[in-house]
Protein backbone atom coordinates (compact mmCIF):
# COMPACT_ATOMS: atom_id res chain seq x y z
CA UNK A 1 0.00 0.00 0.00
CA UNK A 2 3.07 2.62 -0.64
CA UNK A 3 1.25 3.27 -3.92
CA UNK A 4 -1.23 5.47 -1.48
CA UNK A 5 1.02 7.18 0.09
CA UNK A 6 2.96 8.07 -2.94
CA UNK A 7 -0.46 9.52 -4.17
CA UNK A 8 -1.30 11.11 -1.41
CA UNK A 9 2.10 12.65 -1.59
CA UNK A 10 1.42 13.69 -5.23
CA UNK A 11 -1.65 15.25 -4.60
CA UNK A 12 0.19 17.44 -1.76
CA UNK A 13 2.84 18.58 -3.76
CA UNK A 14 -0.07 19.72 -6.27
CA UNK A 15 -1.97 21.90 -3.72
CA UNK A 16 -0.01 25.18 -2.72
CA UNK A 17 -0.01 25.34 0.82
CA UNK A 18 2.36 28.33 2.20
CA UNK A 19 2.43 28.77 5.92
CA UNK A 20 -1.04 30.08 6.36
CA UNK A 21 -2.70 29.00 3.55
CA UNK A 22 -2.77 25.44 4.26
CA UNK A 23 -7.02 25.38 3.80
CA UNK A 24 -6.42 23.44 0.57
CA UNK A 25 -4.07 20.89 1.60
CA UNK A 26 -6.12 20.29 4.91
CA UNK A 27 -9.58 20.00 2.86
CA UNK A 28 -7.55 17.40 0.92
CA UNK A 29 -6.35 15.62 4.15
CA UNK A 30 -9.43 15.88 5.75
CA UNK A 31 -11.00 14.21 2.70
CA UNK A 32 -8.52 11.46 2.12
CA UNK A 33 -8.88 10.31 5.71
CA UNK A 34 -12.87 9.71 5.17
CA UNK A 35 -12.46 8.12 2.36
CA UNK A 36 -10.38 5.62 4.14
CA UNK A 37 -12.59 4.90 6.63
CA UNK A 38 -11.04 7.30 9.53
CA UNK A 39 -13.23 10.45 11.10
CA UNK A 40 -11.25 12.95 11.69
CA UNK A 41 -11.71 16.39 13.30
CA UNK A 42 -10.55 19.64 12.10
CA UNK A 43 -8.94 22.69 14.49
CA UNK A 44 -8.63 25.72 11.74
CA UNK A 45 -5.68 23.97 9.41
CA UNK A 46 -4.70 21.04 11.80
CA UNK A 47 -6.36 18.04 11.01
CA UNK A 48 -6.26 15.24 13.60
CA UNK A 49 -7.88 11.57 14.30
CA UNK A 50 -7.90 9.07 16.98
CA UNK A 51 -7.70 5.38 16.37
CA UNK A 52 -10.57 3.42 16.84
CA UNK A 53 -10.61 1.13 19.78
CA UNK A 54 -9.37 4.10 22.12
CA UNK A 55 -8.54 2.48 25.67
CA UNK A 56 -8.03 5.09 28.12
CA UNK A 57 -5.77 2.51 30.16
CA UNK A 58 -3.29 2.89 27.67
CA UNK A 59 -0.64 5.89 26.84
CA UNK A 60 -1.03 8.25 23.90
CA UNK A 61 1.43 8.57 21.00
CA UNK A 62 1.08 11.47 18.51
CA UNK A 63 2.00 10.84 15.26
CA UNK A 64 2.81 14.49 14.30
CA UNK A 65 4.31 16.13 10.73
CA UNK A 66 2.95 19.48 9.09
CA UNK A 67 1.24 20.04 5.65
CA UNK A 68 2.52 23.64 4.99
CA UNK A 69 5.46 24.52 2.68
CA UNK A 70 8.06 27.28 2.60
CA UNK A 71 8.08 29.53 -0.70
CA UNK A 72 9.33 28.11 -3.43
CA UNK A 73 13.38 28.55 -3.76
CA UNK A 74 14.47 30.97 -6.87
CA UNK A 75 16.24 28.55 -8.53
CA UNK A 76 13.94 25.79 -9.66
CA UNK A 77 14.71 24.14 -12.68
CA UNK A 78 10.53 22.30 -13.01
CA UNK A 79 7.61 23.54 -11.39
CA UNK A 80 7.59 23.03 -8.16
CA UNK A 81 3.59 22.34 -7.93
CA UNK A 82 3.77 19.84 -10.42
CA UNK A 83 5.29 15.87 -8.79
CA UNK A 84 7.57 14.80 -10.99
CA UNK A 85 9.08 11.34 -10.71
CA UNK A 86 12.25 10.48 -11.95
CA UNK A 87 14.85 7.97 -11.06
CA UNK A 88 13.69 6.66 -7.95
CA UNK A 89 12.72 10.41 -6.87
CA UNK A 90 9.35 12.37 -6.40
CA UNK A 91 10.41 15.99 -6.97
CA UNK A 92 8.53 19.18 -5.84
CA UNK A 93 7.91 21.97 -3.21
CA UNK A 94 7.57 19.68 0.44
CA UNK A 95 8.07 16.67 -0.97
CA UNK A 96 11.05 16.38 1.44
CA UNK A 97 9.74 18.92 4.02
CA UNK A 98 8.15 17.21 4.63
CA UNK A 99 5.91 15.63 2.86
CA UNK A 100 6.95 12.30 2.62
CA UNK A 101 7.00 12.06 6.61
CA UNK A 102 3.30 13.16 6.94
CA UNK A 103 2.46 10.67 4.30
CA UNK A 104 4.26 8.04 5.76
CA UNK A 105 2.42 8.52 8.95
CA UNK A 106 -0.41 8.77 7.35
CA UNK A 107 0.17 5.23 5.74
CA UNK A 108 1.28 4.28 9.12
CA UNK A 109 -1.72 5.19 11.20
CA UNK A 110 -4.33 3.87 8.68
CA UNK A 111 -2.62 0.63 8.80
CA UNK A 112 -2.88 0.60 12.77
CA UNK A 113 -6.06 2.45 12.83
CA UNK A 114 -7.59 -0.63 14.58
CA UNK A 115 -4.74 -2.96 15.51
CA UNK A 116 -4.24 -4.35 18.98
CA UNK A 117 -1.19 -1.76 20.54
CA UNK A 118 0.25 -1.04 23.37
CA UNK A 119 -0.65 2.40 22.87
CA UNK A 120 -3.82 4.97 21.46
CA UNK A 121 -2.77 7.04 18.30
CA UNK A 122 -3.47 10.18 17.72
CA UNK A 123 -2.46 11.78 13.64
CA UNK A 124 -2.48 15.28 13.66
CA UNK A 125 -1.13 16.85 10.38
CA UNK A 126 -0.18 20.99 11.63
CA UNK A 127 -0.29 24.03 9.77
CA UNK A 128 1.93 26.74 9.49
CA UNK A 129 5.48 25.07 11.46
CA UNK A 130 7.27 26.71 8.98
CA UNK A 131 6.68 30.15 10.19
CA UNK A 132 6.27 28.95 13.97
CA UNK A 133 2.80 30.33 13.93
CA UNK A 134 0.44 30.19 16.95
CA UNK A 135 -2.50 28.29 15.26
CA UNK A 136 -0.74 24.97 14.50
CA UNK A 137 0.73 22.90 16.63
CA UNK A 138 0.40 25.07 19.74
CA UNK A 139 -3.23 25.66 19.33
CA UNK A 140 -3.95 21.23 18.72
CA UNK A 141 -2.80 20.71 21.80
CA UNK A 142 -4.34 23.00 23.60
CA UNK A 143 -7.14 21.66 22.00
CA UNK A 144 -6.42 18.60 22.57
CA UNK A 145 -5.68 19.08 26.52
CA UNK A 146 -9.49 20.94 26.81
CA UNK A 147 -10.55 17.15 26.09
CA UNK A 148 -8.59 15.42 28.01
CA UNK A 149 -6.41 13.43 25.16
CA UNK A 150 -2.74 15.23 26.00
CA UNK A 151 -0.13 12.97 24.07
CA UNK A 152 2.17 11.08 26.63
CA UNK A 153 4.78 11.00 23.70
CA UNK A 154 5.13 11.53 20.52
CA UNK A 155 6.70 11.08 16.89
CA UNK A 156 7.66 14.06 15.12
CA UNK A 157 7.80 13.68 11.15
CA UNK A 158 10.39 15.53 9.83
CA UNK A 159 13.96 15.02 6.93
CA UNK A 160 16.58 13.19 9.15
CA UNK A 161 17.31 10.18 6.83
CA UNK A 162 15.68 7.90 9.80
CA UNK A 163 17.98 9.06 12.12
CA UNK A 164 16.64 9.69 15.75
CA UNK A 165 16.95 13.23 16.71
CA UNK A 166 16.84 12.70 20.49
CA UNK A 167 17.49 16.83 20.92
CA UNK A 168 17.22 19.83 19.41
CA UNK A 169 18.31 23.76 20.23
CA UNK A 170 16.04 25.71 20.92
CA UNK A 171 15.66 29.69 19.43
CA UNK A 172 15.37 33.11 20.84
CA UNK A 173 16.26 36.17 19.28
CA UNK A 174 16.54 39.48 20.98
CA UNK A 175 16.63 42.93 19.90
CA UNK A 176 18.49 45.26 21.67
CA UNK A 177 19.35 48.91 21.39
CA UNK A 178 22.28 51.02 22.74
CA UNK A 179 21.34 54.73 23.74
CA UNK A 180 23.98 57.88 23.32
CA UNK A 181 24.24 61.51 22.86
CA UNK A 182 23.61 63.03 19.03
CA UNK A 183 26.32 65.64 18.20
CA UNK A 184 28.29 66.93 15.48
CA UNK A 185 30.91 64.54 14.51
CA UNK A 186 33.45 67.47 13.91
CA UNK A 187 33.11 68.74 16.72
CA UNK A 188 33.72 65.58 18.99
CA UNK A 189 29.68 66.21 20.64
CA UNK A 190 27.74 63.44 21.94
CA UNK A 191 28.12 60.04 22.95
CA UNK A 192 28.12 57.41 20.05
CA UNK A 193 26.31 54.45 20.58
CA UNK A 194 28.09 52.39 17.77
CA UNK A 195 30.88 52.50 20.30
CA UNK A 196 28.39 51.31 23.30
CA UNK A 197 26.86 48.40 20.91
CA UNK A 198 30.52 47.51 20.39
CA UNK A 199 31.25 47.17 24.23
CA UNK A 200 27.76 44.97 24.95
CA UNK A 201 28.76 43.28 21.59
CA UNK A 202 32.35 42.64 22.76
CA UNK A 203 31.23 41.69 26.24
CA UNK A 204 28.69 38.98 24.48
CA UNK A 205 31.25 37.28 22.60
CA UNK A 206 32.82 36.32 26.21
CA UNK A 207 29.53 35.50 27.77
CA UNK A 208 29.52 32.16 29.64
CA UNK A 209 26.84 30.32 31.03
CA UNK A 210 27.10 28.45 34.81
CA UNK A 211 24.98 25.47 33.35
CA UNK A 212 25.95 23.43 30.64
CA UNK A 213 22.79 21.24 28.96
CA UNK A 214 25.15 17.55 28.59
CA UNK A 215 23.46 16.33 25.86
CA UNK A 216 23.04 20.04 23.85
CA UNK A 217 26.39 21.40 25.57
CA UNK A 218 26.47 25.50 25.87
CA UNK A 219 24.57 28.28 24.99
CA UNK A 220 25.56 29.75 21.33
CA UNK A 221 25.04 33.68 20.67
CA UNK A 222 25.69 35.22 17.67
CA UNK A 223 25.30 39.24 16.69
CA UNK A 224 23.79 38.84 13.63
CA UNK A 225 22.75 42.29 12.57
CA UNK A 226 23.65 46.01 13.15
CA UNK A 227 22.33 49.06 12.04
CA UNK A 228 23.02 52.94 13.15
CA UNK A 229 23.64 56.31 11.95
CA UNK A 230 21.61 58.95 9.77
CA UNK A 231 25.03 60.83 8.00
CA UNK A 232 28.58 60.85 7.97
CA UNK A 233 28.52 63.97 10.42
CA UNK A 234 26.10 62.77 12.95
CA UNK A 235 27.29 60.85 15.83
CA UNK A 236 24.35 58.48 16.04
CA UNK A 237 22.63 58.57 19.04
CA UNK A 238 21.13 55.25 18.99
CA UNK A 239 22.62 51.52 17.44
CA UNK A 240 20.22 48.72 17.33
CA UNK A 241 21.88 44.91 17.03
CA UNK A 242 19.95 41.37 16.84
CA UNK A 243 21.23 38.26 18.68
CA UNK A 244 20.40 35.39 17.55
CA UNK A 245 20.28 32.38 20.36
CA UNK A 246 20.26 28.87 20.28
CA UNK A 247 19.37 27.87 23.42
CA UNK A 248 19.49 25.09 25.67
CA UNK A 249 17.50 22.62 27.74
CA UNK A 250 20.09 23.85 31.12
CA UNK A 251 17.69 26.84 31.05
CA UNK A 252 14.15 28.18 30.30
CA UNK A 253 14.48 31.11 27.25
CA UNK A 254 12.93 33.38 29.93
CA UNK A 255 15.95 32.80 31.93
CA UNK A 256 18.63 33.34 29.13
CA UNK A 257 16.85 36.37 27.83
CA UNK A 258 17.13 37.44 31.60
CA UNK A 259 20.60 36.17 32.33
CA UNK A 260 21.35 38.26 28.99
CA UNK A 261 19.80 41.74 29.56
CA UNK A 262 22.24 41.93 32.90
CA UNK A 263 25.11 41.03 30.61
CA UNK A 264 25.15 44.12 28.80
CA UNK A 265 24.04 48.02 29.22
CA UNK A 266 21.69 48.10 25.76
CA UNK A 267 18.03 47.31 26.10
CA UNK A 268 17.31 43.87 25.29
CA UNK A 269 14.03 42.58 24.35
CA UNK A 270 12.80 39.07 23.19
CA UNK A 271 10.43 38.71 20.19
CA UNK A 272 9.46 35.69 21.96
CA UNK A 273 10.58 33.08 23.97
CA UNK A 274 7.83 30.46 22.51
CA UNK A 275 10.71 28.24 20.86
CA UNK A 276 12.41 26.19 23.60
CA UNK A 277 15.02 23.22 23.18
CA UNK A 278 13.57 20.11 23.84
CA UNK A 279 15.62 16.74 24.62
CA UNK A 280 14.10 12.85 24.89
CA UNK A 281 15.93 10.25 26.76
CA UNK A 282 17.92 7.25 25.14
CA UNK A 283 16.45 5.38 27.82
CA UNK A 284 12.71 6.65 27.03
CA UNK A 285 10.61 3.73 25.99
CA UNK A 286 9.88 5.73 22.38
CA UNK A 287 13.71 6.57 21.85
CA UNK A 288 15.17 3.42 22.99
CA UNK A 289 12.67 1.06 20.70
CA UNK A 290 14.26 3.18 17.92
CA UNK A 291 17.56 3.08 18.18
CA UNK A 292 16.99 -0.80 19.05
CA UNK A 293 15.24 -1.05 15.54
CA UNK A 294 18.78 0.82 14.18
CA UNK A 295 17.90 4.19 14.43
CA UNK A 296 21.57 6.19 14.81
CA UNK A 297 20.73 8.74 17.41
CA UNK A 298 21.80 12.42 17.26
CA UNK A 299 21.21 16.37 18.22
CA UNK A 300 19.26 18.15 15.18
CA UNK A 301 20.36 21.93 14.55
CA UNK A 302 17.19 22.47 13.20
CA UNK A 303 13.90 23.49 14.72
CA UNK A 304 10.47 21.63 14.77
CA UNK A 305 7.05 21.63 15.95
CA UNK A 306 8.63 19.79 18.78
CA UNK A 307 9.95 23.34 20.13
CA UNK A 308 6.33 24.06 21.12
CA UNK A 309 5.44 20.56 22.57
CA UNK A 310 6.59 21.82 26.19
CA UNK A 311 6.14 18.70 28.27
CA UNK A 312 5.75 15.93 25.98
CA UNK A 313 8.65 13.27 25.16
CA UNK A 314 8.97 13.70 21.44
CA UNK A 315 11.18 11.74 19.24
CA UNK A 316 12.13 13.44 15.79
CA UNK A 317 12.53 10.83 12.91
CA UNK A 318 11.08 10.53 9.46
CA UNK A 319 12.35 9.81 5.60
CA UNK A 320 14.17 12.04 3.58
CA UNK A 321 17.47 14.33 4.19
CA UNK A 322 17.23 17.74 5.89
CA UNK A 323 20.10 19.26 3.57
CA UNK A 324 17.44 19.14 0.71
CA UNK A 325 14.91 20.82 2.58
CA UNK A 326 14.04 24.98 1.43
CA UNK A 327 16.20 23.94 -1.91
CA UNK A 328 15.17 24.16 -5.47
CA UNK A 329 14.24 20.96 -6.81
CA UNK A 330 13.59 19.35 -3.80
CA UNK A 331 13.36 15.83 -3.88
CA UNK A 332 12.51 12.36 -1.83
CA UNK A 333 13.35 9.09 -3.21
CA UNK A 334 10.37 7.16 -3.38
CA UNK A 335 12.12 3.83 -1.08
CA UNK A 336 12.75 6.71 1.86
CA UNK A 337 8.88 6.61 2.19
CA UNK A 338 8.33 3.12 1.98
CA UNK A 339 11.04 2.46 4.16
CA UNK A 340 9.71 5.03 6.75
CA UNK A 341 6.36 3.01 6.97
CA UNK A 342 7.95 0.18 7.82
CA UNK A 343 10.06 1.14 10.68
CA UNK A 344 7.05 3.48 11.87
CA UNK A 345 4.66 0.65 11.58
CA UNK A 346 7.37 -1.62 13.85
CA UNK A 347 8.48 0.60 16.17
CA UNK A 348 4.84 1.87 17.32
CA UNK A 349 3.98 -2.37 17.54
CA UNK A 350 7.07 -2.80 19.75
CA UNK A 351 5.78 -0.22 22.26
Amino acid sequence: MTARAIDLLDRLIATPSLSRQENATADLLEGFLRDNGVSPSRLKNNVWAISQNFDRSKPILMLNSHHDTVRPAPGYTIDPFSPLHRDGRIYGLGSNDAGASLVSLVETFLRLNSADTGVNLILAATAEEEVSGKSGIEMLLAHLRDRDLMPDMAIVGEPTSLRAATAERGLMVLDCTAHGKSGHAARGEGINAIYSAIADIERLRGLKFDKTSAVLGDIKISVTQIEAGTQHNVIPDRCSFVIDVRTTDAYTNPEIASLIAQAINSECVPRSTRLNASAISEDHPLAAAAIRLGAVPFVSPTLSDRALMRGIPALKIGPGDSARSHTADEFVFEHEISDAIKFYQTLISTL
